[in-house]
């Protein structure tokens, strides 16, 4: 059994198409788990990732901070205690507001 605390884990900044944002690999293929990754995104007020698509799904649910998930249909307002199901090739972006965005996304090791 592993018990990790996110500020042991390292901070990986994102750059050119992301602002402000922040992941912290929580749980991955590195610590043994064979099937999901589990990632933490910090967003500062204001921070934004890109807008993106790919082959595999996201699970999310926002922690803290309030924000908009947007994709082809336009923004949904997310705020702590939402979740956020992202389907294979779906186009998507989050954006933080005022008091930045915390989230929890889980993601498959191997993508189809």
């Amino acid at each position: 059994m592993l018990v990790r605390n996110r500020s042991d884990v390292e901070t990986i900044t994102y750059g050119d198409e992301a602002k402000g944002v922040e992941m912290r690999p929580l749980i991955t293929e590195r610590e043994g788990a064979p099937h999901f990754a589990m990632r933490v995104f910090s967003l500062e007020p204001g921070g934004h990732t890109p807008y993106h698509d790919h082959a595999w799904e996201h699970e999310v649910f926002v922690l803290a901070g309030t924000g908009v998930v947007r994709g082809a249909d336009g923004e949904r307002a997310l705020r702590a205690g939402d979740a956020v199901f992202v389907a294979p090739q779906e186009t998507h972006q989050f954006r933080a507001g005022t008091d930045g965005l915390q989230f929890i996304c889980c993601v498959p090791n191997h993508p189809a």
